[in-house]
């Protein structure tokens, strides 16, 4: 049987991260820990330990990786968790803990999408009004100030909690959660007349459909490039990836008498 030692951290919050805490959670002698940020009240919740909350900041989290013998660090977080992220570098340094990133890979055009790609939030919303006037808004719950000059244009804003304030004056709120269908995208870009979709590069499954939605309707698609990566970091795209390299740093051995670096 696989066993485990040590202590993995992972910073949590993503699909990737709950999967990578099931596979690791149940394996003897590895003790594993997920820490969310706190920002979403009814979260997803892993296997295995879970802390919520921030670590306040670099120096912070390098004493709790420290106090709490941690092994090694996963960053599962979302692609543009880019603070979290740079503290998570920083702290690892620091206490001469591995880090290792799981980031899932960004979502590609294809044939047919109209897809216009911008910097930041600000840059998505001066790209709007030459593209439509009723909005389907799908950055998360931050950073919609940007959006608040745009008086002429309508706001459908989809988020799993509320929205934080400011919002622009014509705002209407969807709270959901994906994963999304198909169907159910088509259904809800027609039934509000959303005539451009406005969306972060997150990548993955679960909240893809408003993209072949889009292309198939023949709307256009405002797109926030990633953030980049904090450099240094070696990143894995999947589960199996970040296993594999918990397994080459000692961490998923056999025999629970091997310990991580």
């Amino acid at each position: 049987m696989i066993t485990g030692s040590g202590h993995v951290l992972i910073l949590g919050g993503t699909t990737e991260a709950r999967k990578l805490a099931q596979t690791l959670a149940p394996r003897p002698g590895l003790r594993v820990t997920t820490s969310l940020a706190g920002r979403v009240s009814q979260p997803r919740m892993p296997e295995g330990e879970v802390r919520t909350g921030g670590f306040g900041g670099a120096e912070a989290m390098a004493v709790w990786l420290r106090t709490h013998g941690v092994t090694a660090v996963v960053d599962a977080t979302h692609p543009f968790a880019a603070a979290i992220s740079a503290n998570a570098v920083e702290a690892a340094a620091a206490s001469g803990t591995p880090l290792i990133a799981l980031r899932r890979p960004g979502w590609e055009p294809g044939p047919g999408d109209r897809w216009h790609m911008a910097d930041d939030l600000a840059d998505a919303a001066a790209r709007l009004p030459a593209l439509g006037r009723r909005v389907f808004l799908t950055t998360g719950r931050l950073g919609l100030a940007a959006f608040v000059a745009l008086d002429e244009l309508h706001f459908l804003v989809r988020s799993v909690e509320p929205p934080e304030p400011p919002l622009p004056r014509n705002s209407e709120i969807l709270l959901d959660r994906g994963p999304y269908t198909l169907d159910g995208e088509k259904d809800l870009l027609l039934t509000h007349a959303v005539d451009v979709l406005v969306t972060k590069d997150s990548g993955g499954p679960a909240t893809a459909a408003k993209l072949t939605a889009a292309r198939d309707l023949g709307l256009p698609v405002v797109v926030v490039r990633r953030p980049p990566p904090p450099p240094g970091v070696h990143s894995l795209p999947d589960v199996a990836g970040a296993l594999a390299e918990l397994a080459g740093l000692g961490c998923l051995s056999r025999g629970a008498a091997d310990t991580c670096p």
